[in-house]
């Protein structure tokens, strides 16, 4: 699966993005789709995941009640809706795809079968 994201940009604390991942590949609907970030000099972490096909989704703890993740099957896009961002959500953003084993739950850089490449988020205070 082929994955590009786009979307990033500078905000202000407290404002809003939307990050979009299109997705293409005739099995992309098999796996769980996620987000990642990467700040500099930190490792990339967990943010956001969806199960393609049941909708089921999951959050790291330090997103949760600020960012949405969905799913448009017609668009066969991943949006990451991003509210009340703080300096500290500064990094770049990557979508990914999971192998078909992964869960929402168990996504994570190892088991991430295709990344897309990064958009830059960066909040200012």
């Amino acid at each position: 699966v082929q994955l590009q994201a786009s979307g990033g940009g500078l905000v202000q604390a407290g404002g809003s993005l939307r990050l979009s991942c299109a997705a293409s590949g005739r099995t992309f609907r098999s796996y769980v789709m996620g987000w990642f970030r990467q700040a500099p000099g930190k490792e990339r972490e967990f943010v956001a995941a969806i199960s393609w096909s049941g909708g089921s989704t999951y959050y790291a703890d330090s997103v949760k009640g600020r960012f949405t993740i969905s799913g448009d099957n017609a668009k066969n896009t991943v949006y990451l809706q991003m509210n009340s961002l703080k300096p500290e959500d500064t990094a770049d953003y990557y979508c990914a795809a999971g192998y078909p084993w992964a869960t929402v739950q168990s996504l994570g850089v190892s088991t991430v079968y295709s990344w897309g490449q990064g958009t830059l988020v960066t909040v200012s205070s």
